[in-house]
């Protein structure tokens, strides 16, 4: 067993209500969590984002937002205090965690192993029994989820790169967690992309059930020049959301596109590298992220059929400063994101805050961010982003997943080996 080393620090945050006037109050503050049905009634842990963007550095583009409050929306600072436990740090490149109905946590790790750790910090030896993986570049043991009814099947899903002929693929495996904890039995892959390629990029990595019991999937385009186009192809899996069953066939329901040739998995299309996916817990709608190129890292509200553009359009150019494709950032047919970044923060793995620890974060969205080494808090109302708030940006890491544990505090995992708790002072 691989001890751990806490180390808590305290975050008080200073209650901000002084800027906000009671124009505003009486109506309608943006904390996402008012119960009431009551018109001019709202609840008293509601906040509005009134002061400057947290964003200060200067955007890479001169790229005009489709409609006010797309980006660089207002600043804000939760008003409960809280604390950041450092759990353990020495976990080896975490990339996914998920909360087990006990309490405890399974992480896995970008070489090949999943791992739990205990309430108290402690990290498990290896799993046994997982596939192999290719962890090179940006590759290996990415995202996971557990079954909705695990504590009687004890099945567990993930997503990582596998080594095929022609390259590699974005795969998603099952298996059965062992009553010991210590194994995963007859794991078996359920799903590969249909385009295999000799790269390390943009495998996109992350799968979660929605609420018909189906599962999601993100698979990003690989990056390149040459696979990048794929992104908008109809009979290539890459650049995609896509939904399956269980056992990896196309999941009922999918969104029936016209164009010859159209894999029966396809929901979205269009994507750059999705690294996040979460489910709304009221709406139940899916909200995804995905990382841009040099800016235009967006956050997209889930439409079943819809194509969200990329490379067609993107609110960010190349990395070293040219335009991608015509310099477009609209066309019809193609959606908007509902909030970007740029500069870029690369967001990564997310999840809705549903607990009641904090009233004030009730639906609020929280996204691990790497480049920007902080974890977003986003504000959201009638599904636009009314504030922005970045959380443990002192601690320099690059947060890779954030999920929801049993009790009501919030667990991220850092590329650094490190798992936060982070729960009410």
């Amino acid at each position: 067993m691989r001890a751990s080393s806490p180390l808590k620090i305290n975050y008080v945050l200073m209650k901000t209500q002084s800027f906000i006037s009671a124009s505003i109050i009486a109506a309608c503050i943006f904390a996402g969590c008012s119960k009431s049905d009551t018109p001019g009634e709202e609840s008293s842990s509601d906040t509005t984002a009134t002061s400057p963007s947290v964003e200060t550095n200067p955007p890479n583009t001169s790229y005009q937002a489709a409609f006010s409050g797309q980006t660089r929306i207002g600043g804000l600072k939760s008003v409960t205090a809280y604390t950041a436990q450092v759990m353990t740090s020495s976990l080896t490149n975490p990339w996914g965690i998920v909360s087990l109905p006990d309490g405890k946590l399974l992480v896995t790790e970008k070489a090949g192993q999943m791992r739990i750790v205990t309430a108290a910090g402690t990290v498990s030896n290896a799993i046994t029994g997982l596939p192999a993986v290719n962890a090179g570049g940006q590759g290996g043991l990415l995202g996971l989820c557990i079954d909705p009814s695990f504590t009687s099947n004890r099945l567990v899903y993930w997503v990582f790169s596998e080594p095929v002929t022609g390259g590699n693929v974005t795969a998603v495996a099952k298996g059965r967690l062992s009553d010991d904890e210590n194994r995963i039995e007859n794991a078996v892959v359920i799903y590969r992309s249909n385009t295999p390629y000799n790269g390390t990029l943009h495998y996109g990595g992350r799968v979660l059930f929605d609420k018909t019991g189906s599962l999601l999937v993100s698979i990003g385009e690989r990056s390149d020049m040459q696979t990048r186009p794929l992104a908008q192809s109809l009979s290539s899996s890459l650049g995609k959301i896509i939904r399956i069953q269980t056992n990896g066939q196309p999941a009922p329901g999918n969104p029936v596109f016209s164009q010859a040739g159209a894999l029966a998995e396809l929901y979205s299309i269009g994507h750059r590298n999705p690294q996040g996916l979460a489910i709304h817990p009221e709406t139940q709608e899916i909200w995804q992220s995905e990382h841009g190129p040099r800016g235009g890292d967006e956050i997209n509200r889930l439409q079943a059929g819809a194509n969200y553009g990329w490379p067609v359009i993107t609110y960010g150019i190349e990395y070293g400063g040219q335009t991608i494709g015509a310099g477009l950032t609209k066309q019809d047919g193609m959606e908007q994101p509902v909030y970007y970044w740029d500069p870029v923060v690369s967001p990564s793995g997310m999840t809705f805050y549903s607990g009641n620890s904090f009233p004030e974060w009730q639906n609020n969205l929280f996204i691990g961010s790497l480049s920007g080494t902080h974890i977003v808090r986003l504000v959201i109302k009638d599904n636009k982003v009314r504030g922005e708030e970045r959380l443990l940006a002192g601690e320099n890491q690059r947060f890779r997943d954030i999920t929801q544990g049993t009790g009501g505090a919030l667990y991220a995992v850092t590329d650094a080996g490190r798992l936060y708790k982070i729960d009410k002072k």
